[in-house]
């Protein structure tokens, strides 16, 4: 069974930056992929960020240029640094691997 714990959430101004982190336990990042979501209340889904196995990453329109998935195999965790943060940025964040997701953690960006 897959196990993911987020954290990294919070306050932050616009053009602010913040580190989300999601450790993995059960599941070897080098096999798979990890995917960034973001979900504000009575809106659809969004993909934000995914990195596969093998390292290749890709983006939403939206965060491309502002965003970085990478990760530590060493740590089994996956990060999103999210830079130039805007207040549509603003909502809960998961992460998901396997099927498996994240409990969620909420950024938000206001001055």
């Amino acid at each position: 069974q897959v196990q993911l714990v987020e954290s990294g959430g919070g306050l932050v101004q616009p053009g602010g930056s913040l580190r989300l982190s999601c450790a993995a336990s059960g599941s070897d990042l080098r096999i798979n992929a990890m995917v960034w979501y973001r979900q504000a209340p009575g809106k659809q889904r969004e993909l934000v960020a995914v990195i596969t196995g093998s390292g290749t990453t890709n983006y939403a329109t939206s965060v491309k240029g502002r965003f970085a998935i990478v990760r530590d195999i060493a740590k089994n965790t996956v990060y999103l640094q999210m830079n130039s943060l805007k207040p549509e940025d603003t909502t809960v964040y998961y992460c998901e691997c396997k099927g498996y997701w994240g409990q969620g953690t909420q950024v938000t960006v206001s001055s």
